[in-house]
């Protein structure tokens, strides 16, 4: 069975599965099914979505928009419409517009991201320097390549292609391509050495 408290608020033809536990001021919309293990309190979830075994606490979710599975929303989260949330990504504290997707292992905090942006794998939005927490913008039709850092306070404008693993940590206009590393080093017959016991 599922635990679900009597302040909450179902649409129609919503599947709720086993030991899901939905709390508080919660709204299911419509034709929406909530998978089993999921654990939902205090948030709005949209119309024809799908939540895979994740937890999301005070937070909203607009329509068409599918969330996990183990992802983790929270802290006045908002994924509006058409957006795919994947596995093990967590959103706290950020607006997420229309058509995003960050499809699995990202963590988006305290940030505004902009329609049709992807956030690849890995993706981190670096928020927090030790003392304060500072913002991320993220235009629209932007490419956030895997293992990019989105150092805190910058901003990425529209249709920008971020190379995966860049450090952004200066602002990026608007149709720019970015793109941060070192060059591969490859020293011949120097593993031993390392891999000596």
């Amino acid at each position: 069975m599922y635990v679900l408290d009597n302040s909450v608020v179902v649409g129609d033809n919503v599947t709720i599965e086993p030991f899901a536990v939905i709390k508080g001021n919660s709204v299911i919309g419509d034709n929406t099914v909530i998978e089993s293990f999921s654990y939902i309190v205090n948030s709005t979830i949209g119309s024809n979505c799908r939540v895979k075994s994740s937890r999301i606490v005070d937070s909203v979710v607009g329509n068409n928009t599918s969330v996990g599975p183990n992802a983790h929303l929270r802290d006045g989260a908002v994924v509006e419409d058409n957006c795919r949330i994947g596995n093990f990504v967590e959103i706290k504290n950020s607006t997420l517009h229309s058509g995003v997707k960050a499809s699995h292992l990202a963590y988006v905090g305290d940030a505004i991201v902009g329609q049709k942006t992807n956030i690849g794998c890995g993706v981190i939005f670096v928020n927090y320097n030790g003392k304060q927490k500072s913002r991320t913008v993220v235009g629209s039709n932007c490419f956030i390549g895997c293992n990019t850092n989105l150092v805190a306070p910058v901003t990425v404008g529209d249709n920008c292609y971020i190379a995966c693993g860049t450090t952004v940590d200066k602002d990026i206009c608007s149709g720019a391509f970015g793109i941060g590393r070192s060059y591969l080093v490859v020293k011949e017959g120097r593993a031993e050495k390392y891999l000596r016991k």
